[in-house]
């Protein structure tokens, strides 16, 4: 196996353990999604040096590291508390789907589903890319300055994901690509 794909492999266990169940190798997280760098890399066989290579080489940056510690930046399943500061979004924001959700989308607006929050980008290319993992993608604009006039909220996350607890229905159009 060739050494990107290694690391490739690794960046998606460590998503899985400090995102969605990290108690399929051990290390428990604390309230705030954060466990031990050494501990996660002895659970999962290899050293810290390998960690910390695939966090600095992730495109998406999803992982950060503070204090000897190692955390996922966003999408966790499991219960953590980001306490990510409630910041002011462009006027518009972007989400990447494919078309087999548009309908549902459209009806009952952006749901977090089994996530914390919705996840939003600041720009259409990520969006794009975002859309791509599951098929054609399909762009949807976000009209973030009516939801915040409207009081809802935002966070963004170290890597720039904008979050936000859901997006109804009103505030969706399909962009144009």
């Amino acid at each position: 196996m060739r050494e990107k794909e290694r690391a490739v492999r690794l960046s998606k266990r460590m998503s899985k353990v400090l995102r969605h169940a990290p108690e399929e190798v051990g290390p428990a997280l604390d309230a705030a999604g954060w466990v031990d760098l050494d501990d996660l890399a002895r659970a999962l066989g290899v050293t810290r040096a390998r960690v910390l290579e695939v966090v600095a080489d992730n495109d998406k940056q999803r992982f950060a590291v503070e204090g000897g510690r190692i955390r996922a930046n966003q999408g966790h399943t499991v219960p953590v508390a980001l306490d990510l500061p409630v910041a002011e979004p462009p006027a518009e924001l972007y989400h990447g789907t494919v078309s087999r959700f548009l309908p549902d989308i459209l009806r009952d607006g952006l749901r977090p589903m089994a996530r914390h929050d919705v996840h939003l980008s600041a720009t259409v290319e990520t969006a794009v890319r975002v859309g791509s993992r599951r098929g054609r993608p399909v762009v949807l604009a976000v009209d973030a300055a009516a939801m915040a006039a409207d009081g809802h909220e935002f966070r963004v996350s170290a890597n720039g994901v904008w979050l936000t607890a859901a997006v109804p229905p009103n505030h969706l159009r399909e962009h144009a690509s």
